[in-house]
C-alpha cells in the first residue's frame, strides 16, 4: 500500500514529524484516552485480529463499533468539516 499523503509529508520533514509525536505524546496520556483505546483493544481481541495487522476497529456515526481499513478510519476525522458523531 502506497503511503499516504501525510505520512509522505512527515516522513520529508523530521522536524514536523517530532513535534507531531511531541503533541500525541502529551494527547495520549489524557484520562479518557486509555479507556478508549482499551475499549478498542477489547473489541480487536474478540474479533480475534488484535496483534495481527489488519483492520481498525471504527465507531460509526452512532458510537457503534465495525471492522474498518485503518486508512479509512484514520482519515475520516482529519481536516476539513467532517464530523464524527451526526
Amino acid at each position: 500500500m502506497e503511503k499516504g499523503k501525510t505520512a509522505k509529508f512527515y516522513a520529508n520533514n523530521p522536524k514536523s514529524a517530532e513535534k507531531h509525536r511531541s503533541y500525541m505524546r502529551s494527547y495520549n496520556k489524557l484520562p479518557g484516552k486509555s479507556k478508549y483505546r482499551s475499549r478498542l483493544n477489547k473489541a480487536r481481541r474478540k474479533a480475534g485480529i488484535y496483534g495481527k495487522g489488519g483492520p481498525d476497529m471504527s465507531h460509526d456515526s452512532k458510537g457503534r463499533l465495525a471492522r474498518e481499513s485503518m486508512k479509512i478510519n484514520r482519515a475520516r476525522n482529519g481536516h476539513g468539516n467532517n464530523k464524527r458523531f451526526r
